[in-house]
C-alpha cells in the first residue's frame, strides 16, 4: 500500500477534508517565505481539532522545516504536536542525528550518484518504524525548496529505492501522472503540494480525492 501524504495544509477544514479522503500523512509547513506558511500557534489549534474530531483516525502531521536548528525543530514538534519532522533544506547530517528518530530527510538530488550516497548517509539516521518514510525525494530546484511544481527524477528515485527502504517520492504529481509513477517506482510514499490546489496553501478536494484515488488504483494492479 502506497501511503498518500498532503503537504501544505493551513486549515483545519482542509485537513479534515484531506483525511477524510484517504489521506496517511498531512504537511504543516513552518518555513516563513513559503506561501504555504503556517505559524506554530494556528498549527497548534489546526493539530488539536483535527485529533478532538478524528481520534486515532487523524494521519499523522508531519512540520516541514528548511535549515532550522534541531532545537527550535524539537521546540515546535513539542509546542504544536506533531508526529515527525521533514527536513527540506540544506540541514546537514548533524541536524538530522540530533533529533532522535523523529525526523526524516528530504532530498532534491542533481544526479543518481550523488543521490544514493546522501540517501545513505541520511538514512542511517531516519525513523525506524514502518509510519514513516526514511528519505523523501523531491525536484531539484537551485533556489526553492520544493512546492515548485517540477517533477522529481524517476531513475534517481529508483536508484535511491535500491539503497533505502521507504523511500516517499514528491515533485509534480498529479492526480493525472501519480499512477504512472507508483507503477513505474517501488515507493513507500507519495506526497503533493501544489498538485492538488487551487492556490498555494489551498487544497482542491476533488483533486485530492482523484490524486488518492490513482494511488490506491494503482496499488492494486
Amino acid at each position: 500500500m502506497t501511503r498518500v501524504k498532503i503537504c501544505g495544509v493551513t486549515t483545519l477544514d482542509d485537513a479534515l477534508r484531506c483525511a477524510e479522503a484517504g489521506a496517511d500523512l498531512l504537511g504543516l509547513n513552518f518555513y516563513p517565505p513559503s506561501p504555504r506558511y503556517l505559524p506554530p500557534d494556528r498549527a497548534r489549534l489546526l493539530a488539536a481539532g483535527l485529533r478532538s474530531l478524528l481520534g486515532t483516525a487523524c494521519p499523522l502531521l508531519v512540520g516541514v522545516f528548511v535549515n532550522a536548528d534541531a532545537a527550535t525543530i524539537r521546540r515546535i514538534l513539542d509546542e504544536v504536536g506533531l508526529d515527525a519532522a521533514q527536513l527540506s533544506g540544506d540541514e546537514p547530517p548533524d541536524t538530522l542525528a540530533a533529533l532522535d528518530g523523529r525526523a526524516y530527510k528530504a532530498l532534491r538530488p542533481r544526479d543518481g550518484v550523488k543521490a544514493v550516497e546522501n540517501a545513505r548517509t541520511f538514512a542511517a539516521y531516519a525513523p525506524r518504524g514502518e509510519r514513516l518514510p526514511a528519505l523523501l525525494v523531491d525536484a531539484y530546484h537551485p533556489q526553492l525548496y520544493g512546492g515548485t511544481g517540477e517533477q522529481a527524477s524517476e531513475d534517481v528515485a529508483r536508484a535511491i529505492t535500491a539503497v533505502v527502504p521507504r523511500l516517499m517520492l514528491a515533485g509534480g504529481l498529479t492526480p493525472e501522472n501519480v499512477a504512472a509513477r507508483v507503477r513505474a517506482i517501488r515507493l513507500w510514499g507519495v506526497d503533493v503540494a501544489s498538485g492538488v490546489e487551487r492556490a498555494p496553501g489551498v487544497k482542491d478536494i476533488e483533486r485530492v480525492r482523484a490524486f488518492i484515488a490513482a494511488v490506491k488504483s494503482a496499488d492494486q494492479e
